[in-house]
């Protein structure tokens, strides 16, 4: 089994969790829309995860939508205390699979709600507000009123901390004037290099900082050179990509998903790989050729 151990800690609001975790976008089904072909092999990875030593699940109620926490709540309630749950608000879907933003104040609650009913519980460890911006990217804007609705939330005793997604850095400040942030999930790897600056300021803040899409996401990095230095090394491009971001900031919490339970295992045993600086230094080489 993967010693989990090896790729460090990190504090996430008040607990410590860590660095490897696990996101659960992939259970729900095709285009994270509708229920899984196999609902029995979601749970099993979730249990496997469970069992391997991650305590840091990545989810939302708009995965599916409702079904990604439902099949958590099968497979893992009543929930372990040192399993930290962090959710996402501010979209829905449609019924055609788009991503619509849900923003308001009104939206942004039952979004709340919606979470605390599917996965079963009173109140939620974390909650990220998702700003829609421009896909996968952010766009520069005001976010006060959202903030300020999720503080709120916050004070009632719904939500013990707040994060941002898919946030700009003035977006980050302007929402640490409203309310304390323990982490931001933005897109971020070894090509998608924007956040180099934030994920600095993060670190010295003590704010975890979440990638998502290590490898590209909905637009794979695709790049015969990683993969020819993963096998030169006996790794895969994926566990390259994830020890690089662990080697690039102890602030960074990683959440790979799958709906695998081989794949789960080769994602966390990216924990145990070691790059050295020589291989770092070419790895920042295939950044800067691919930019």
């Amino acid at each position: 089994m993967t010693d989990l151990a090896k790729a460090g800690t990190f504090r996430l609001g008040d607990r410590t969790v860590s660095r490897m975790g696990y996101g659960a976008m992939q259970l729900a089904g095709p285009g994270v829309f509708g229920a899984p072909k196999d609902r029995d092999a979601a749970v099993a990875v979730l249990r496997a995860a469970v069992e391997a030593g991650v305590d840091h699940i990545d989810t939302s109620d708009f995965y599916g939508p409702h079904v990604t926490n439902q099949i958590i709540r099968e497979a893992l309630h009543p929930y372990r205390d040192d399993l930290t749950i962090v959710t996402k608000v501010g979209a829905v879907r449609g019924d055609d699979a788009s991503w619509l933003p849900a923003q308001s104040p009104a939206e942004l609650t039952q979004a709340v709600h919606d979470n605390l009913r599917n996965l079963g519980l009173d109140v939620l460890d974390v909650v990220n507000l998702r700003l829609m911006g421009a896909v996968h990217g952010p766009l520069e804007g005001p976010i006060e009123p959202q903030v300020s609705t999720l503080a709120g939330l916050r004070e009632q005793g719904l939500v013990r901390h707040l994060g941002l997604s898919n946030a700009t850095a003035a977006q980050v400040a302007e929402a640490q004037r409203i309310a304390p942030l323990v982490c931001v999930q933005n897109q971020y790897n070894l090509v998608h290099r924007e956040d180099d600056a934030l994920v600095d300021t993060l670190a010295a803040e003590g704010i975890a900082y979440v990638p998502f899409f290590p490898l590209g996401g909905f637009a794979p990095i695709q790049s015969d050179a990683l993969a020819a230095l993963a096998a030169r090394i006996g790794a895969t491009s994926m566990q390259v990509a994830l020890a690089w971001l662990l080697a690039r900031a102890p602030n960074i919490l990683l959440i790979p998903g799958t709906s695998s339970v081989a794949h789960l295992a080769e994602n966390l045993a990216a924990a145990e790989l070691t790059l050295s600086d020589a291989v770092l230094a070419e790895l920042d080489g295939l950044a800067t050729t691919a930019a």
